[in-house]
């Protein structure tokens, strides 16, 4: 019996544990759990999360432009589309060998350029929804708003989130665990 007195007091402590990070982390798990669920059908949303990816001319490397024009052509492109002269810093540049295109994706703002390799012409321009998203899944879309040097803020929420998820976890197995503990305890003590 005084065992499961224990096993009682711990499912209390289990709960208060469970209780409270739920509530005090609730808006964080509902916007990760949207996100999560956004991300995850990005690539059937029918371009409405992720870009549709076009197609270029040629897969064959030796008819494609060079980076460094492409770059120009992107650049061009950019001050073209957008008057309010967005920023042209790269993030990252996405060739696609066997479609024949690359997307120059820029750093401070969520457009992406998609030019074709061999002829340079602009295939697509698009803001990229799905970067957005994910930034706001991780938290980092904090670290771009405050410019942080190193992405504290997304190493804090991860962190707190990671370990609040796995506590969670836990007590979670210990509240549906435990009453069946005590009960199966019970049974065995009756007959």
């Amino acid at each position: 019996m005084n065992e499961n007195k224990n096993i009682v007091r711990l499912t209390r402590f289990y709960r208060k544990i469970h209780k409270w990070i739920g509530m005090f982390l609730f808006i964080f798990f509902f916007f990760i759990s949207v996100t999560g669920l956004l991300l995850g059908w990005k690539k059937h949303s029918g371009g409405l999360i992720l870009p549709k990816t076009e197609k270029g001319i040629s897969t064959n490397m030796k008819d494609w432009l060079s980076y460094d024009s492409l770059h120009t052509i992107a650049i061009n492109a950019l001050h073209d589309s957008f008057p309010e002269n967005l920023s042209p810093v790269l993030d990252r540049i996405d060739a696609r060998p066997d479609k024949g295109i690359v997307k120059f994706v820029f750093k401070n703002h969520y457009t992406e350029i998609q030019l074709d390799c061999t002829t340079g012409k602009v295939l697509a321009v698009n803001i990229r929804t799905s970067d957005i998203i994910e930034q706001i899944h991780d938290g980092s879309i904090l670290d771009v708003a405050f410019n942080t040097s190193d992405g504290q803020i997304k190493l804090g929420y991860t962190t707190l989130t990671g370990i609040s998820l796995l506590l969670l976890t836990v007590t979670g197995f210990f509240l549906w665990y435990n009453p069946i503990l005590i009960r199966n305890k019970k049974e065995k003590n009756q007959a």
